[in-house]
């Protein structure tokens, strides 16, 4: 599929996904004869990963240490014990800090919840002329 496709599956901006592409993060499978980006299922699977990490936070360093490590997971190949409890290690701490990460913005949501409270109080005690 294009470029355009694959923004309105993800949601990203045809901006963004060059973005990533320029950083190394998502490379198109393809190109065609015209020269433009061709992308795969596995793709914008790539994509869904990287947006779902950055309203977390994660930097794209971080996003790719990830992907490197589930890209070598699926690769296919009969991985040594020490490696793969060593990949898995890495999922492990992803899983972690994204859990802390999704209980510090409920945390951060239920602050702003109880301030817009506060303000929607406050227009209903203060009598306007």
């Amino acid at each position: 599929m294009q470029i355009g496709e694959v923004a309105a599956r993800t949601e990203l901006s045809l901006r963004t996904i060059r973005h990533y592409e320029d950083t190394g993060l998502v490379i198109p499978s393809a190109r065609s004869q015209g020269g433009f980006r061709l992308y795969t299922e596995s793709d914008v699977a790539r994509l869904m990963v990287i947006r779902r990490m950055k309203p977390l936070g994660f930097t794209l360093d971080e996003m790719r240490a990830l992907l490197d490590t589930t890209d070598r997971l699926d690769s296919g190949e009969e991985l040594p014990p020490d490696e793969r409890e060593e990949l898995l290690e890495r999922i492990r701490g992803f899983e972690q800090a994204v859990q802390q990460r999704v209980e510090d913005l409920r945390t951060q949501l239920a602050r702003a919840e109880e301030f817009a409270a506060t303000l929607a109080e406050r227009l209903i005690r203060t009598p306007t002329p």
